[in-house]
C-alpha cells in the first residue's frame, strides 16, 4: 500500500459562520443592542430557537420581508410560518419578544399612577398597536389627578376603519369614576395622519363628554411611521 493510501482524507473546512455566533454574543455584551443592525439582532433571537446552522440569511429575509425588528416581532403568526425555515420555536421567540415589550410599556402606565410622561404614554401605545393589522380604539381613563384608572381595548375593525359609538365611552367613564380620557386607535396603513373622520369622531365623544365635566386630553393616532396628536395639531 502506498503512502497516499495510508493518508487521512483531507479536513474538511470549518464553515464560513464558524464562531460568528459568539462574535455576535461577544459584540452585544460589550457594546449593546445600538451597535447591532436589526438582522444582527435578530440573529441573536434566532439563535435559542436555532441552535444549529447559519441563521443570518433567514434573519436578513425576515427585516426584508417586514421592513424592521419591530415589524417582524409584531408581524401576525400567519405570516411568520409563511417564511421559509422558521418554525414553531422560531415564531414561538419572537412573539415573546414581543409580549415582552408590551409588558415593558405597559408596566410604565401601573394603574393609579400618575402619568408624568408623555412620551412614556405614546411609546406604551405604539408597541401595543402600532403594528396591528386591523384597526383598535382604546381608551385610558383617568381620574382628576391624572392618574390611570383603567385601561381599555374598546373595538376592533377592519383594515381601515373601528366603530366608536360616544356614548358608550361616556358610559364607560361615568362607570369607572374617570374625570378625563384619552382615546388611542392605530393606522395599520403605517401613516398616523388623521382623517375628518376622525377629527369628527373626536369631536362627538367630547360634546357628550362635556356637559358631564369628563374631559379629553387628547386623541392619539398611531402607526409604524411614528404618531400624531390631535391636541398638539390643534385639531381638538
Amino acid at each position: 500500500m502506498s503512502a497516499s493510501e495510508d493518508a487521512p482524507p483531507p479536513r474538511e473546512p470549518p464553515p464560513h459562520y464558524h464562531g460568528h455566533r459568539e462574535r455576535l454574543r461577544e459584540r452585544f455584551r460589550s457594546a449593546g443592542a445600538d451597535a447591532l443592525s436589526d438582522y444582527e439582532l435578530m440573529e441573536l433571537v434566532l439563535f435559542r430557537a436555532l441552535p444549529r446552522g447559519d441563521v443570518k440569511p433567514l434573519a436578513k429575509t425576515l427585516i426584508s420581508t417586514f421592513g424592521s425588528f419591530a415589524e417582524a416581532v409584531h408581524a401576525p403568526e400567519a405570516r411568520l410560518r409563511g417564511i421559509k425555515g422558521l418554525g414553531e420555536a422560531a415564531v414561538t421567540e419572537l412573539k415573546l419578544i414581543a409580549a415582552a415589550a408590551s409588558r415593558i410599556t405597559r408596566g410604565e402606565l401601573k394603574p393609579r399612577a400618575r402619568l408624568s410622561s408623555w412620551a412614556g404614554v405614546v411609546d406604551y401605545c405604539r408597541t401595543t398597536m402600532g403594528f396591528a393589522e386591523r384597526e383598535q380604539f382604546r381608551i385610558l381613563f383617568l381620574d382628576k389627578r391624572n392618574a390611570l384608572i383603567a385601561d381599555e381595548l374598546q373595538q376592533t375593525g377592519t383594515v381601515d376603519h373601528t366603530p366608536v359609538y360616544p356614548r358608550e365611552v361616556v358610559k364607560r367613564a361615568l362607570e369607572l369614576s374617570a374625570s378625563a380620557v384619552i382615546l388611542v386607535h392605530n393606522h395599520p396603513s403605517g401613516d398616523p395622519t388623521p382623517s375628518s373622520a376622525d377629527v369628527q369622531m373626536t369631536r362627538q365623544i367630547a360634546d357628550v363628554a362635556a356637559p358631564l365635566g369628563i374631559t379629553i386630553h387628547d386623541h392619539i393616532i398611531v402607526g409604524r411611521n411614528g404618531h400624531s396628536s390631535l391636541k398638539a395639531l390643534k385639531l381638538i
